[in-house]
C-alpha cells in the first residue's frame, strides 16, 4: 500500500498551478545548451525560471536561510533585472522540486550540478557587496547537499567577512527593505555559521555578534513592504515578533548545547553536568513561555500560518526546538550506571529526549499532512535521523507496549519520509549511512550505543559525513518487540524497514530472528 508520503512526494507542495502554468511549451521551446555541463550553460526559459524561482521561495527561503523578499526579487526575475549569479544560484537549488516536463528524464538529485558551477564561476569574490554575500550563501547550500561540508564552510566563511566588512546590520541604507534585507541576512549568516561550523569542528567567523542588532520585522509586515518606501532611521522598531526572530533566539541556545555537548564527549568518564542541562533547560521553557498564543505549537496555529502561506518555516521554528532538545538530553540515554546520584534526574532527562524527539516526528508528520506546509529541505533528513535513533532505543529498553508500539510506527514513517527526502539531496545518502552505522554500534554493544563520546559527538553533529563504525566491544541482540536481531545479522537500512513490517505478521508467531538470508527479503 502506498504510504502518505509516497503520495505527498508525487505531488509535493500542490504546485500543479505553477506547473501547468509552464508546462505546455518550455520543453520545445528551451534552449540546447540548457542540459549541458562546461562554461556555456544557459539559464532555463522564463516561464521555467520563474516557476523554479516560487519553488525556491516554497521549499529552502527561510528554511535554508534568510536572503530576499520574494516580491521583489520576483519582479526583478520578470524584468530580467537579477544577477546572474544569484539566479543560476537559485535554480541549482529549486530545480529538485520541480514537476515539469522541462525536467523529463533527468534526476532531481542532478538536475542543479550544472547552474551551481556556473553560478560558482560568475562569482566576483572581491566584490565586497549584498549580493555576493546572498550568492556565497546559496552557493554554501549547493555544496552541502553534495555532502562537502568543508565546501560549505568557505562560502559561508566568505559571506561572514564580507558581512563584517561591510558592518552590514548597520549599514546605512535609503529604503526600509534594504535595512531589513540586511539585517535578516545578517542574522541568517550568525545562524548558518553556527551550523556549519559545528558540522566542521572549527571555531566561528561571526565568534561575537554585536547585540544591538533589530530581530526581523514580523513576516507579513516584511512582505508588504515596497522596494521605494523610505527608511527612517529615528522610527520605532517596536513590532510584532517574527518566526525568523524565533529562530534567532533558539539558535542562541543551540550554540550553548553544543558546547555542552562538546565538553561532555571530552570528559567521557566524569557526571554530566546536569547545573548547565537545567539552565539550558530554564531557557528552552522561557523562550515557550514567552511566545504569543498563536505562535505555540498546535494544529489551529499550523493551519493559520499555512493559510498565509508561511507554514512551512512555522513548522521550521519547531523541528529548530524540537532538535535542540533531543540534543541537549541526548546523553541521558544511557542511563544512571555512572552516577547514582543523580538517578532520578537523569531519568527525566531521557524522557525529556524522548519526548522532544516524538515532538519532532509530529511536526513532520503534521506539516506533511498540511497542504503548503510539507518541509521537504535537507537537514530535516538529519534532524529525523537522530530522532529515529531515539525510537530505536526504545525499540531495545523499554518494556512498555504502547512505547513500544508508537516507536516502531514512527519508525517506519521516518523511514519512509527519508527515503523520499533521499531522492532530492544527495547529502542523504550519508544520513542513511550514519543510520546503519548507528545500527552497527547498538549491534556490537547495546550497554553503550547512546554514551555521549567523541564518536557520538561526530554521529550528532557532522551531519554532512559518514560515520566510521564504531570500535567493537562486545556482541549484543536487538530485540524490536518480538523480533530479535542477533549480531549475525546483515543488517542494513533496508532490512530496518522490512522488520517493521514484518512484525506486523509476528504477533502470534513468537519472536522473529533477523538473519543474513531475512536481510535480502
Amino acid at each position: 500500500m502506498q504510504s502518505r508520503e509516497s503520495k505527498a512526494a508525487s505531488s509535493h507542495g500542490g504546485h500543479s498551478p505553477a506547473d501547468q502554468s509552464s508546462h505546455t511549451s518550455t520543453r520545445v521551446a528551451r534552449d540546447d545548451n540548457g542540459h549541458k555541463d562546461g562554461g556555456d550553460v544557459s539559464l532555463p526559459p522564463a516561464a521555467v525560471s520563474l516557476h523554479l524561482a516560487s519553488l525556491y521561495f516554497d521549499y529552502v527561503h527561510d528554511q535554508l536561510h534568510t536572503l530576499f523578499q520574494k516580491p521583489a526579487f520576483m519582479s526583478d526575475l520578470a524584468t530580467d533585472t537579477t544577477p546572474r549569479v544569484l539566479r543560476y544560484a537559485m535554480m541549482a537549488l529549486a530545480a529538485r522540486f520541480s514537476l515539469n516536463e522541462y525536467f523529463d528524464g533527468v534526476s532531481p538529485r542532478t538536475r542543479g550540478t550544472k547552474w551551481a558551477r556556473k553560478a560558482a564561476s560568475l562569482l566576483d569574490v572581491s566584490d565586497v557587496s549584498l549580493t555576493s554575500i546572498q550568492a556565497c550563501v546559496m552557493l554554501g547550500a549547493c555544496r552541502i547537499i553534495e555532502g562537502d561540508a568543508p565546501g560549505e564552510s568557505v562560502y559561508y566563511g566568505i559571506a561572514c567577512r564580507m558581512a563584517q566588512l561591510l558592518d552590514l546590520p548597520h549599514r546605512h541604507c535609503k529604503t526600509r527593505l534594504e535595512r531589513e534585507l540586511n539585517i535578516r541576512v545578517w542574522h541568517t549568516l550568525c545562524m548558518v555559521d553556527e551550523w556549519s561550523s559545528s558540522g566542521v569542528r572549527v571555531p566561528r567567523q561571526i565568534a561575537n555578534p554585536p547585540l544591538d542588532v533589530p530581530l526581523p520585522m514580523e513576516e507579513m509586515a516584511f512582505l508588504q513592504l515596497r522596494k521605494n518606501e523610505v527608511n527612517d532611521p529615528s522610527a520605532s522598531l517596536d513590532q510584532a515578533p517574527s518566526l525568523l526572530g524565533q529562530m534567532i533566539a533558539l539558535n542562541r541556545i543551540f550554540r550553548d548545547v553544543n558546547a555542552l555537548n562538546s565538553q561532555a564527549a571530552d570528559a567521557q568518564v566524569l557526571p554530566p553536568d546536569i547545573r548547565t542541562v537545567e539552565v539550558l533547560t530554564a531557557r528552552i521553557e522561557q523562550w515557550e513561555a514567552q511566545l504569543p498564543s498563536y505562535m505555540r505549537d498546535e494544529p489551529a496555529n499550523l493551519a493559520h500560518y499555512a493559510a498565509q502561506g508561511l507554514g512551512r518555516i512555522y513548522a521550521a521554528v519547531y523541528l529548530g526546538v524540537y532538535h535542540f532538545g533531543q540534543l541537549l538530553y541526548y546523553q541521558f540515554l544511557q542511563g544512571a550506571k555512572d552516577d547514582q546520584h543523580n538517578g532520578s534526574i537523569i531519568n527525566a532527562f531521557a524522557g525529556r529526549c524522548k519526548s522532544h524527539a516524538a515532538k519532532l516526528c509530529n511536526m513532520v508528520y503534521a506539516a506533511l499532512d498540511t497542504p503548503g506546509c510539507d518541509v521537504l529541505y535537507n537537514m530535516v533528513g538529519h534532524i529525523l535521523v537522530i530522532a529515529s535513533t531515539i525510537q530505536i532505543h526504545t525499540l531495545l529498553f523499554s518494556t512498555d507496549p504502547v512505547d513500544i508500539t508508537s516507536a516502531r510506527q514512527r519508525l517506519e514513517r521516518n523511514f519512509n519520509i527519508l527515503l523520499r527526502l533521499r531522492e532530492l539531496w544527495p547529502s542523504l545518502d550519508f544520513c542513511m549511512m550514519r543510520l546503519q552505522a548507528f545500527h552497527k554500534a547498538c549491534r556490537t554493544s547495546m550497554e553503550t550505543s547512546f554514551k555521549l563520546d567523541r564518536w557520538m559527538l561526530k554521529f550528532l553533529s557532522e551531519f554532512a559525513n559518514p560515520v566510521e563504525d564504531r570500535p567493537d566491544e562486545r556482541d549484543s541482540e536487538w530485540v524490536f518487540g518480538d523480533i530479535v536481531v542477533t549480531p549475525s545479522s546483515d543488517f542494513g537500512v533496508n532490512t530496518m524497514a522490512t522488520m517493521i513490517r514484518a512484525d506486523r505478521y509476528a504477533e502470534n508467531a513468537g519472536p522473529v530472528t533477523a538473519t543474513a538470508s531475512s536481510a535480502s527479503t
